[in-house]
């Protein structure tokens, strides 16, 4: 295969050159679920390091394919894209309280826009100024109609993707 001296990003989409891949880029899942195990699997694909943030041990094995060593209680190395996949989870609030504490890049929650968004009073009850709370995005992702585990992880990588990248890509995330 030959190189294309114009279009470095032609020669990567045909194989002929190594993507790159930046430095440090974590993808942090928080709660084991169905979509969570898409998320990380994708998030390596596109050169995220995955962690999977469940407090509950007893869960963390219902995302397979993750690492022991990639599976932690909570997350305080450094930046991060952290997406929350379960928002039902009585951990909300201090989960996401403690996410706004880090340097993390970006934070989202994922939920229906049509219903009201529970980590706004959880957060809020636990004393988290509104400026922090600003912080959160929700809901997250293009916007693609996606309805399955594995299309709502598509859908939220290449929203943290255009994100990331400073392209609009279409994406709900608007922080509130």
């Amino acid at each position: 295969m030959t190189s294309s001296p114009v279009d470095p990003g032609c020669d990567v989409a045909h194989g002929a050159a190594a993507a790159p891949v930046a430095a440090g880029r974590v993808l942090v899942a928080v709660f084991a679920s169905p979509v969570a195990e898409f998320l990380l699997r994708y998030g390596r694909d596109v050169g995220y390091r995955p962690v999977l943030v469940e407090p509950d041990p007893g869960r963390a094995s219902a995302v397979p394919g993750i690492a022991a060593d990639h599976v932690v209680r909570s997350y305080r190395d450094g930046p991060a894209d952290v997406v929350v996949t379960n928002h039902h989870r009585p951990e909300l609030g201090p989960v996401l309280r403690d996410a706004l504490a880090t340097d993390a890049r970006w934070i989202g929650v994922m939920g229906n826009p049509r219903h009201p968004a529970p980590h706004i009073p959880a957060l809020a009850g636990l004393g988290v100024p509104p400026d922090a709370i600003g912080r959160v995005h929700r809901p997250i992702g293009l916007n693609i109609g996606s309805r399955t585990p594995a299309e709502i992880a598509i859908a939220t990588v290449a929203g943290l993707l255009a994100d990331r990248n400073g392209r609009p890509g279409g994406s709900f995330g608007q922080p509130r």
